[in-house]
């Protein structure tokens, strides 16, 4: 039922997003002044869009209302997992220390695969 109504919703949400942009901007949306010229006469088209508006928007409040209600009430309790609370994690171990590289030890020319940073790390 969720989802139907949440379809429905979308859909109403898309008419009414498309019955507001069709109004005219110049005052004469909503029915709020007008002029002579539209699709239809002025008058009519002032009537229907507002009242297309209206009923639109009215559906589209109710239908968040229920939606609201459907999804408090069938909504579950959070559960939580309490079976790893009381474990430690191991440490990791510790990296081996190495002792710093005498000059003697290091090659003469780097090699494109080597394993040393290229930028020496601070320690």
């Amino acid at each position: 039922m969720f989802k139907f109504l949440l379809i429905v919703q979308t859909l109403v949400a898309a008419s009414l997003v498309g019955v507001i942009l069709m109004q005219r901007s110049e005052g004469g949306g909503l029915g709020v002044g007008g002029s002579s010229s539209g699709f239809m006469t002025a008058r009519g088209a002032a009537d229907f869009l507002t009242r297309s508006t209206a009923i639109l928007g009215g559906l589209f409040i109710t239908l968040s209302i229920v939606l609201a209600a459907i999804a408090g009430a069938t909504r579950e309790p959070t559960k939580v997992d309490t079976s790893l609370a009381n474990q430690v994690a191991p440490a990791p171990a510790p990296a081996p220390a190495t002792a710093p590289a005498t000059p003697q030890q290091q090659p003469a020319q780097p090699t494109q695969n080597q394993s040393q940073p290229a930028v020496p790390l601070a320690q």
